[in-house]
Parts: structure tokens; C-alpha cells; sequence
């Protein structure tokens, strides 16, 4: 899939159409003292933890995308509400 770099759409800090600059949201670094991380380390030492009970069908053929969008007037990000599946992506030049 195809999605131009620069575009006009929605912002909803400046309540207007303006140009808005895409850029595809890198996964952050996480975080070592979360709930499910120290979860998880409590109970690593129980059973087989979880290694054989595969899900008939395996993993989805492809990943989700997120777009943040940068406006250009007021410099804000913002996401729009549905992320969506592709198999590949590419942000081009128009």
C-alpha cells in the first residue's frame, strides 16, 4: 500500500483542513516494571508455560500500520482512530 507523504486532512487543534506531514509510530522501548512483565516473571518457573498450546491457524499474515499525522501549521501530532493491515507500506513522494 501506497499513502503519500504530505496531505491535507483534518486537525482537530486547528478545527480545520490543513497539509499534515504522515510518519509510520515505531514500537517504544518497554518499560521493566509493568503489571504483565513482573506477572510474567512470577510465574516462568510454572509448567511448560504456555509452550504447547498453539492456536489452530497460527499468526496473521500481516502487521497493523499506525500513522501518526503532524500538521504543519501548529505542529501538533495526532492518530487517527483505526490503524490498518498491510502487507507492505510505503510512504511516497507526490
Amino acid at each position: 500500500m501506497k499513502i503519500p507523504k504530505k496531505f491535507n486532512t483534518y486537525c482537530p487543534f486547528c478545527k480545520t483542513h490543513t497539509p499534515h506531514v504522515v510518519e509510520k509510530v515505531k514500537k517504544g522501548k518497554a518499560s521493566s516494571m509493568t503489571h504483565i512483565v513482573r506477572q510474567k516473571a512470577r510465574q516462568s518457573g510454572i509448567g511448560n508455560s504456555g509452550k504447547f498450546s498453539k492456536v489452530p491457524g497460527g499468526d496473521k499474515p500481516t502487521k497493523r500500520v499506525n500513522l501518526r499525522y503532524r500538521c504543519s501549521t501548529c505542529k501538533k501530532a495526532h492518530l487517527k482512530p483505526k490503524c490498518f493491515r498491510a502487507g507492505k507500506f510505503e510512504l511516497v513522494e507526490t
